[in-house]
């Protein structure tokens, strides 16, 4: 069983059209609507390809409860904590090509007490000790910078691998904490992270190692189009494929993540599925979910050691 926890979920609607064309009316060609955020995204992939997940996330409202209810259509086990406020919509516009332009609601704002709930929910998870623990996302109004770490602490009293995937602040203070088994950022997020560019492999690798040093065990970083590296204290790895004409990019470092902690065996082999995983992502309509039958691990080449000049859009 893997445990996802997402403290801002979302309805998310995607819309499909040939060009947005700003302060014009705009006409799609086709809507989907799915359950969002980053750990119900990561949950999804995982219950579509036969590994046990579930969802811990708050709910509230009549969204609240939709969200739920398409949890439900897709076999998502779903531990809901009820808040006061309505969980948000985002808004996704998918022009032909793969140009995608998102637009995030910023959520209810929980109290005091509906944080303590959610994170007791987490809780009440990990007595169970399942294979692993996933934060994913931004957080809600109301729940502190140093959430995520409070959730590390609880992954560390039962001894159950935490990975983590959010930004800023929130990501800041708990890669400085340590004890993460699994940092996922993408290039800008490790960036900022680190308070320097990242434009090499050498780069990217000496930002990674810094977040190792700090007390955490690994670095997942997503390069989109660009492919994934894996970076360990003493080990490296790069994964990609050919190019790919994206339908929609959105969830698909979500996958990416899900591909990886379904893997099993040696590290280089997580990261072929891992890749393989986010690219049959973005040949997918909104957030949909690929299938087994969708990942093409031979599409995907691994390196060890990559050149540490090469430039990341280079690889």
């Amino acid at each position: 069983m893997i445990v996802t926890l997402t403290p801002n979920p979302s309805l998310d609607r995607a819309l499909e059209l040939d060009r947005l064309v700003r302060g014009e009316v705009n006409r799609a060609t086709g809507a989907h609507v799915h359950p969002g955020g980053k750990g119900i995204n990561v949950s999804r992939v995982l219950i579509r390809h036969g590994v046990p997940s579930l969802a811990v996330l708050p709910t509230g409202g009549a969204d609240g409860a939709r969200l739920v209810d398409l949890l439900g259509e897709r076999a998502v086990p779903v531990v809901p904590v009820p808040v006061g406020g309505d969980v948000r919509t985002n808004l996704t516009l998918v022009e032909t090509g793969g140009a995608t332009t998102k637009v995030n609601a910023p959520g209810p704002a929980l109290t005091p007490d509906e944080v303590d709930a959610l994170l007791a929910a987490v809780e009440a998870q990990l007595v169970n000790r399942p294979r692993a623990l996933v934060g994913a996302g931004s957080l809600p109004l109301g729940a502190q910078e140093t959430f995520f770490v409070r959730v590390a602490g609880l992954a560390a009293r039962y001894a159950v691998p935490f990975a983590l995937d959010t930004s800023g602040l929130p990501l800041a203070r708990a890669v400085r904490s340590g004890g993460l088994t699994l940092v996922k950022p993408n290039d800008e997020e490790l960036a900022e992270l680190v308070g320097g560019d990242i434009v090499t492999v050498g780069d990217a690798v000496e930002a990674a190692r810094t977040v190792i040093e700090a007390g955490n065990r690994a670095v997942l970083l997503s390069l989109g189009a660009h492919g994934a590296m894996l970076v360990l204290a003493d080990a490296v790895w790069w994964a990609g494929g050919p190019p790919l004409v994206p339908v929609s990019t959105v969830g698909a470092g979500d996958t990416t993540l899900a591909g990886f902690l379904a893997a099993e065996g040696h590290a280089p082999d997580r990261l072929r599925q891992a890749v393989a995983f986010g690219r049959a992502a973005v040949l997918l309509p909104g957030t949909a979910v690929p299938a087994p039958e969708d990942i093409d691990l031979d599409a995907v080449r691994v390196v060890e050691n990559p050149a540490p000049h090469l430039a990341l859009k280079e690889l």
